[in-house]
């Protein structure tokens, strides 16, 4: 319901056939300039604060540039960025124009970002450059990607002599990179003396030969997290890489003509007309490389761990348009039928359905698919209109509540008032503030009999350190539940107890699971209700929250559910957790990570 910032979306073409081919086939050489930007744009969903593309031309001659960035802030970056790269060509596509034209090469990529921390400006959109005068030696990067253990990385490099510009997860993976990548190309340089190479061959021979495998094996092995970590070297390599436990998605197609990477599976579908089997899925510590030569493989960089693909890409974040995350989010809707008619005591015939839109419509028509499979005539009104793109989640507090009143409204008329059940479907409670500010006061105007506000996901219990920004224990409504129900009933032992915990044993568990432990999850709903209910509001409210198991059957491919478990699959989310406990404790919340 609250608009959550994700953790960014990557694009990536590398062309496999010389630029007059394109021209030859598709009417302009601008092809991969043209496919990148589309599958920007499929992706936006996914990114709205900042956006970002970089090109490598492989036949630029020494003297020319050769490797191109282009960044810009706002939602409407992406057309800001494309309107400077195609603004030398617009009326002429021809091949003959490549040559002088901006952004002409074969190595594309793209990105879309949200951020996960209070830092904005340019310097924070990706992707991020590194130059130098060897053409090897020059890295540009980008991802989707949240580190738990930036420290122990920025500590490592400043071991070394280096001295990072700016203390940020996107920066400090960029000089560590770098620093593996200068290392490989001094591993071929002495490689070349020894054959008796000298001078600019020397150069091609260090151009020909890099191992990018090599380089990822010797940075990625540092980092603890969730990302998608996609880059071009200026000697023509290309390169994405997903993180060992698969936490954040990635998937790619590769033919004779091209090779596309992005973070979801219809961006690629839709952008080059394919079937859902054509498009594959990169395998977690599996990194997709493409050499100057056009040459792509799979390399295992680092061993899978226990596979914990997010489940919230499913519920929520990733296009509904994929064949299986449509029907998955109905799957989600089905099996909270039961649940519902509980709450509505079985009476059909007064409850009036609907949903909150945009992401909880798939949901919502599986939830009457099942009713209408047992034979009730189910009545759907439109009730809720999302009035107002107003993005509440980029002001301070008090200034977000008063945005939130404002951000829905209601069809009046939509139901009989005082004799009408309103059930009323949403993706995912997280923290409340809408349901408080704005859905329940306004629901609460049309008078129905009683008010159930369901959550096809479970109740969100726990930060995401991995890149979606629910960062701040505090900020969750089921957290503060349970904190009410434990000072209520005499256990602020327990809080204490946590507390030391936390600070004696970081790493050893994550302790603030100990908290909910005592609570049913229907008490914890009962005092999320009581905390978001506004003040003079007349109409009955209960809460329905899909059950773990019914995640677990409707997204069974997806494991990963620390959201709502604690159960983090990296070391690092669990020393995160604990560290957040206890500054919730000593001084309110605090931001505990670093991302870009």
């Amino acid at each position: 319901m609250e608009q959550l910032k994700h953790e960014c979306g990557v694009a990536m073409i590398r062309l496999l056939k010389p630029l007059d081919y394109y021209e030859k086939k598709y009417g302009t050489w601008r092809y991969g300039i043209d496919k990148l930007y589309l599958m920007m744009e499929k992706q936006h969903n996914r990114g709205q604060e900042g956006a970002g593309a970089a090109c490598v031309s492989l036949d630029a001659p020494a003297g020319v540039e050769y490797m191109f960035r282009e960044r810009a802030e706002g939602k409407d970056a992406i057309t800001e960025i494309f309107r400077r790269i195609t603004r030398s060509a617009v009326n002429d596509g021809s091949i003959e124009a490549k040559d002088n034209h901006y952004f002409a090469g074969q190595l594309y990529m793209g990105h879309l970002r949200y951020s996960t921390t209070d830092k904005r400006g340019l310097q924070y959109v990706h992707p991020f450059l590194r130059r130098n005068n060897w053409r090897a030696k020059n890295l540009c990067l980008c991802g989707n990607f949240n580190m738990t253990n930036i420290d122990e990385a920025f500590e490592q490099l400043t071991r070394q002599g280096q001295s990072p510009r700016i203390y940020g997860d996107s920066y400090i993976m960029l000089e560590l990179m770098g620093h593996r990548l200068d290392r490989e190309v001094e591993r071929l340089y002495g490689d070349a003396r020894l054959k008796g190479l000298k001078d600019v061959f020397i150069t091609r021979y260090i151009d020909d030969n890099i191992q990018m495998s090599h380089v990822l094996r010797t940075t990625m092995s540092h980092f603890d997290g969730g990302y998608v970590m996609c880059g071009l070297t200026g000697s023509g390599e290309m390169f994405a890489m997903r993180d060992p436990w698969g936490i954040r998605p990635a998937f790619y197609y590769r033919n004779d003509e091209v090779v596309a990477v992005a973070s979801e599976r219809p961006v690629i579908q839709t952008t080059f007309d394919l079937d859902t089997d054509d498009i594959e899925e990169l395998q977690p510590g599996q990194s997709l490389i493409v050499s100057k030569s056009g040459r792509c493989q799979l390399e295992q960089i680092l061993p899978a761990r226990k596979y914990s693909a997010c489940s919230f890409e499913r519920i929520y974040f990733s296009r509904g348009s994929d064949q299986d995350i449509y029907l998955e989010r109905k799957r989600l809707g089905e099996q909270l039928a039961p649940a519902v008619m509980d709450a509505i005591d079985g009476d059909i015939a007064h409850t009036v359905f609907s949903y909150i839109p945009n992401t909880a419509e798939v949901a919502f028509h599986g939830l009457t698919d099942s009713f209408r499979k047992l034979d009730h005539d189910v009545r759907i009104e439109k009730v809720v209109w999302k009035d107002i793109k107003l993005r509440t989640f980029i002001t301070e507090d008090q200034e977000r509540n008063d945005l939130a009143a404002h951000v829905y409204d209601i069809t009046y008329g939509s139901l009989r008032p005082y004799e009408d059940n309103l059930v009323v479907i949403d993706d995912s409670v997280v923290r409340g503030t809408t349901l408080k500010e704005s859905i329940f006061k306004i629901l609460d105007r049309l008078h129905p009999k009683k008010i159930v506000m369901v959550s096809s996901s479970p109740q969100i219990r726990y930060p995401d350190y991995y890149g979606i920004d629910m960062s701040s224990l505090g900020e969750l409504c089921a957290f503060r539940a349970a904190v009410a129900l434990a000072r209520e009933r005499g256990m602020s032992r327990l809080i204490s107890d946590i507390y030391q915990a936390c600070k004696a044993q970081p790493m050893a568990a994550n302790h603030v699971r100990a908290l909910y432990a005592p609570f049913t999850a229907e008490e914890i709903s009962q005092k999320i209700i009581e905390m978001l209910r506004p003040e003079g509001m007349r109409t009955p409210v209960e809460m329905v929250f899909q059950s773990m198991e019914g995640l677990h059957k409707a997204c069974p491919h997806h494991p990963g559910d620390w959201y709502f478990t604690g159960c983090y699959p990296t070391p690092g989310g669990i020393r995160m957790v604990n560290q957040a406990f206890v500054n919730y404790v000593e001084n309110g919340e605090k931001r505990t990570n670093h991302q870009q």
